[in-house]
């Protein structure tokens, strides 16, 4: 099996002691599995707005010279034919060194495995945010929402943080299209123009549409895969460590020693 660990890490997060913490641990786990690793430093299909149409402020993409870099990691979708599997993680993801093969965690008659987000441990506070989130960001999809399934938990989306793909059965949902071509697909256009209440979405609202419009198989795949810090309470089970909210952590993550004493 080729097998790949693609990330991304542009511009400032170049910097920062937590995003080169979690990227190293994810090369040492990458030599240990004898897993190829690609992190991506410049931006390549620079998926912009509509500048006439777009809802999203200004110094998200301006800033960033004109495009929106979080969906840059969507470049591993070019990748496919180069490997039996492939797996996108943020690079803000640490992975402990105790950690078994991710691949082997996903069924091979699906085409991506990801961690769904009210399926996990987590705090009330935070189980109270995802409530108002998913009804945000889903509930206006009025053709696909019955497949988000709703319950007291909210509705039931994927933390695209961390996603795992079978390149065989996972390429055809593409329909021949290449990163960049999917991603400007008209049915995208309010999710990349950050339309409403996805002025401040990522690709995950987009990913979340995608794999339900199109029926995706998708295995969903233990917590462990995809810890959120502060709103896992088994955050000491995860075998990856999601520190997702970098603003909110000590000194914004910049204090490695004490996250790694934390987890």
């Amino acid at each position: 099996m080729k097998r790949l660990i693609y990330q991304v890490c542009l511009g400032r997060q170049a910097n920062s002691k937590l995003y080169k913490h979690c990227i190293n641990s994810v090369s040492e786990y990458c030599e240990k599995f004898d897993i190829e690793h690609i992190v991506q430093t410049t931006p390549k299909i620079k998926i912009k707005p509509d500048p006439f149409s777009s809802n999203r402020s200004t110094d998200s993409w301006q800033k960033h010279g004109g495009f929106l870099p979080i969906y840059e990691k969507e470049n591993a979708f070019d990748l496919l034919d180069d490997y039996d599997q492939i797996a996108i993680i943020d690079s803000d993801i640490y992975i402990r060194d105790c950690s078994p093969n991710v691949f082997d965690a996903i069924d091979p008659d699906s085409a991506m495995g990801v961690v769904f987000e009210r399926e996990m441990p987590i705090t009330e506070p935070y189980l109270a945010k995802i409530k108002n989130y998913s009804r945000m960001q889903y509930e206006s999809l009025n053709s696909v929402l019955p497949k988000f399934k709703l319950n007291s938990s909210g509705y039931e989306f994927a933390n695209m943080g961390m996603i795992v793909l079978n390149c065989k059965e996972f390429k055809p949902y593409l329909k021949g299209q290449d990163a960049k071509t999917f991603l400007t697909r008209m049915e995208f256009k309010d999710f990349i123009d950050g339309k409403n209440a996805w002025k401040w979405s990522t690709d995950q609202t987009l990913l979340n549409y995608f794999i339900k419009k199109y029926d995706v198989p998708v295995k969903h795949l233990d917590h462990q895969w995809n810890g959120l810090f502060g709103a896992n309470t088994k955050i000491d089970e995860c075998n990856f460590v999601h520190f997702f909210l970098k603003d909110l952590l000590p000194e914004q993550g910049e204090n490695v020693e004490e996250l790694m004493r934390n987890i």
